[in-house]
């Protein structure tokens, strides 16, 4: 009996242990070139918000929850930190803008595509 390549694997005492993705043998797996080769979606909702708590009195904006590797992070915060005309920082995964810029962010995340919500009051 021919087995077809497109068949998944039911049980077997030779490879291991199984991806259960692809189906393949979890050190062969193709999953990870899959992932690997699409864009990250983002790790939960993302929120644009103001904060002032621990600066002096002086306002930020914080957009949260993007979910993006570190490069691509630092590149859409040194655009925002242009669109917006201010400075700014990441630091944990945590974009700050500084000033009141919750509308203008909230229009250009929801521009390049992002489903973000404007957080707090």
């Amino acid at each position: 009996m021919k087995s077809r390549p497109d068949a998944r694997l039911v049980y077997s005492t030779g490879p291991g242990r199984v991806c259960p993705g692809c189906g393949f043998p979890a050190n062969a797996c193709r999953c990870k070139a899959l992932a690997a080769s699409r864009p990250a979606a983002p790790a939960g909702p993302v929120r644009v918000a103001r904060q002032v708590q621990g600066r002096g009195g002086k306002g930020v904006t914080v957009v949260t929850g993007l979910g993006l590797p570190a490069a691509q992070l630092e590149q859409l915060a040194r655009e925002l930190k242009q669109r917006c005309g201010s400075g700014g920082r990441v630091e944990a995964g945590v974009i700050e803008i500084q000033g009141e810029h919750r509308d203008t962010l909230l229009a250009e995340l929801v521009r390049r595509g992002i489903a973000a919500k404007r957080a707090g009051g």
